[in-house]
Order: structure tokens, then C-alpha cells, then sequence
């Protein structure tokens, strides 16, 4: 489909999307409010699925639940344009501090965004596609999506993060590969004042571990970082523990530095199992997280569009440290991970208050602002003839199931 609109049709449409993200804000605030209430951690997101989903329906999108194989996961979809956007809406929240990620200002963001996008998706040749991607925190629900071929239909991805701090490019903000795994160390439990000599301590081994990472983070390149924690080192203190578990994050901007690093941190534990007498076998956990790959026409628009709302973003590259797995899917469609300041917030990320902050009146309007960028830069990606073109070409040239190949560690 070829579409041709002049730049006073632009500006309407504009105008048009701008005029929507106003008249549906009530519903999805009311929606940010709801899933911030509901907190359901990753994979446990029935209610605030639910919610998401009602929310589309009702906006007249054609709503699947439990999508694609995975229980807490939606699709809704509305327009037989040629080209279709993947909008991602998240709602998994922290266990015990809630939403101090604010996933929930993303559901709503990506709601708004789609509904806005109704209007003008026949004049703009578009086909809106909203997932409700679960279990970002732990487990990475896109990358079960992505292998499931959620994204095979798709041109181009996006999805809006609220933060705290300075306004960011989307281009200068990047974020690093993880994989979570799982170490069990094997002993023999004895007596701990009787008997300790017939022992081979687990608890002891775990905690070797931990000191042989303490000490191997003198040496982490540039944008590395390791974590660990005992989750189980024994039942009682007269009991040398002859079983132990220990849950590790392994982190680098680079995935080749990260599977460097994976290792180190593995002869970690081996060493621990070789001075304590231990056996140990480790498991990966989760999905492991790819790096955010910013597509540069998508995040030019997008900071334009920033700039356009009264957020102008600051240019200069900086490493965020965390990780998504929005990531995986930057790294087989063009892809936009954006970022929305919650003004005059000075919480950090996971802590409580961000908690707190991520239902203020602030957040309710970075919300707003986030829907309306990400419709923004939506309609930026189908009228603008070079993107488009792009966008459609890539697809068309991508090989079945491109898109269903995730990281491999």
C-alpha cells in the first residue's frame, strides 16, 4: 500500500492523535491506578492481563488472551494497513515493593498509544498491534513471545519506560545483556559440634562463591556487574548444610564481554566446589536479556517528538545499567525502548518510593506524554516515505521465523 498524504494532512492527523491520547487519558489512567493496585509479579498478571485487555476491547480492538501460548500475555489488534507496529504494554510488578518500576505507567502509556492510534490507522496505512508482555522483571515474557512468533506480522517495535533523572535520547540510552542462573552445591550433612569433620559443608561452598565474586569485581570491564544471593545455605546450626542454592545475575553491555564474564563467574563456583569437597551443577532461570538496539530513524523521530511535548531529551550517551527484554526484539525488528521522566520525583528504580511516585499527578502526565510520543513516533514511521519504505523492506526481506531466534548465552 502505498500512502500518500500531503503535510497539511500531517499536521491534521498530528493534531488528530494529540486530540485522541486527550480523550482516552481518563480510561488510562484509571488503568495505571488499577494495575499499580493489583502488584501481581511475573507470570501472576491475571487481573491487570484482564484489565489491559478490557480496556482494548472496549476501544474496539480485537483482544486475544492468553496469546500466543503464554497465560498472561494479550493481543490486540485494530487496521489492515501493510504496515504493522508492535506496541509492547508491561504490567508485571516487584515482589514486595509493587510497582517501583512502574510497569504500570507502561500498560497504561502503551493503551493510550493504541487507542490514539484508531483514528488515523485507514489514513495511515496502519496496523496497530498492542502486547501485553508479561513478566519483564523475572522470567522475559517477550522473549516467550518472540518465540512463539508474536512478531513475525510486525515491521517495527516500540514500548515507553518511566524513569527518574534527565529526559534521555532514546539513542543515547542503552542498557545491557543478563542472564540469571542457578548454582547448587552438594555436600553431606553432619553434626556441627559432634561430628563436623564427617561434613563436606554446602553452606560453606556458597559461601566461598560469593567471596570469589567479591573479589572477582575488582577486575569487571567497563558496564559489567555481577550478583548473587544465598537462597538456601541450611535448616539449622547444628546441622552443616549438605545442600545449598545460590541465584547469580551476570551483566555487560556487550554480549560478548557477557559471555566472557559468564564463565568467570562460573569458575567461581567451581573453585568453591574444589576447596570445599563439594559437586555442583548450575541451570539458567530466565530468558537471558539481549542489549537495546535503538533504531536510528525510529529514535530520531522519537526525540523529536520528546522535544515536540515539552520534554527535550539530553544527547549525551549514558549506560543505564539494567537490563529488558525488549532487547531480544531490538535485536531482530527496528525497535524504539523510550524513556519518560517522572518530574520532580528523586526516587531511584525498585526502591519504594518510586512505588509511591509512579501514581502521582507527575506520573499520571508522563503517562500522557509517553502514549502521545509513542503515537507520535508511530505515525512519524508510516508517513515519513524513506522510513516506511525501510521499515517495510526489512520485513519483507527477513526469512520466516527471523524474528523467533533469541540470545543464546
Amino acid at each position: 500500500m502505498t500512502v500518500s498524504i500531503d503535510i497539511t494532512s500531517k499536521a491534521a492527523l498530528r493534531e488528530a492523535v494529540q486530540e485522541s491520547v486527550t480523550a482516552v487519558g481518563p480510561s488510562i489512567l484509571e488503568l495505571s491506578h488499577k494495575v499499580h493496585a493489583l502488584a501481581e509479579i511475573s507470570w501472576e498478571e491475571h487481573k491487570s492481563a484482564a484489565a489491559v485487555a478490557d480496556v482494548l476491547r472496549a476501544g474496539g480492538f480485537d483482544v486475544t488472551e492468553s496469546a500466543y501460548g503464554v497465560p498472561t500475555a494479550i493481543e490486540a489488534i485494530y487496521g489492515t494497513g501493510e504496515l504493522t507496529v508492535v506496541i509492547c504494554a508491561e504490567y508485571d510488578a516487584l515482589p514486595e515493593v509493587g510497582h517501583a518500576c512502574g510497569h504500570n505507567m507502561i500498560a497504561a502509556a502503551g493503551v493510550g498509544a493504541a487507542l490514539a492510534l484508531k483514528p488515523v490507522a485507514d489514513a495511515a496505512g496502519l496496523r496497530i498491534k498492542l502486547l501485553g508482555t508479561p513478566a519483564e522483571e523475572h522470567g522475559g515474557g517477550k522473549v516467550s513471545l518472540l518465540q512463539a512468533g508474536a512478531w513475525e506480522d510486525a515491521a517495527f517495535s516500540l514500548m515507553v519506560h518511566g524513569m527518574t533523572g534527565v529526559e534521555r535520547s532514546a539513542s543515547a540510552f542503552t542498557m545491557a545483556a543478563v542472564e540469571r542462573f542457578e548454582v547448587q552445591f552438594k555436600g553431606s550433612e553432619a553434626h556441627a559440634a559432634g561430628a563436623p569433620d564427617k561434613a563436606i559443608n554446602a553452606g560453606a561452598a556458597a559461601s566461598l562463591a560469593l567471596m570469589n565474586m567479591a573479589v572477582l569485581r575488582q577486575h569487571l570491564p567497563e558496564n559489567a556487574n555481577t550478583n548473587a544471593f544465598i537462597s538456601h545455605g541450611g535448616g539449622a546450626t547444628n546441622v552443616i548444610a549438605g545442600d545449598s542454592t545460590v541465584q547469580v545475575e551476570v551483566r555487560a553491555g556487550d554480549v560478548e564481554v557477557w559471555r566472557n564474564l559468564k564463565g568467570r563467574v562460573l569458575a567461581c563456583f567451581e573453585g568453591a566446589a574444589i576447596a570445599t569437597g563439594c559437586t555442583w551443577t548450575h541451570r539458567q532461570t530466565e530468558h537471558p536479556y539481549a542489549p537495546i538496539m535503538t533504531h536510528e530513524g525510529l529514535g530520531s523521530f522519537w526525540d523529536r517528538n520528546m522535544e515536540a511535548i515539552g520534554r527535550p531529551v539530553d544527547t549525551t550517551p549514558v549506560f543505564g545499567g539494567g537490563s529488558s527484554d525488549m532487547g531480544n526484539v531490538s535485536q531482530v525488528i527496528p525497535s524504539v525502548h523510550g524513556m519518560v521522566v517522572v518530574r520532580n520525583s528523586t526516587a531511584v528504580p525498585h526502591h519504594p518510593d518510586f512505588t509511591a511516585d509512579a501514581i502521582s499527578p507527575e506520573a499520571d502526565q508522563a503517562v500522557l506524554d509517553g502514549a502521545a510520543v509513542l503515537a507520535l513516533t508511530v505515525l512519524d514511521a508510516a508517513l515519513e516515505p524513506a522510513l516506511r519504505n525501510e521499515l517495510l523492506e526489512r520485513q519483507a526481506g527477513r526469512r520466516p521465523g527471523a524474528t523467533t531466534v533469541t540470545l543464546e548465552a
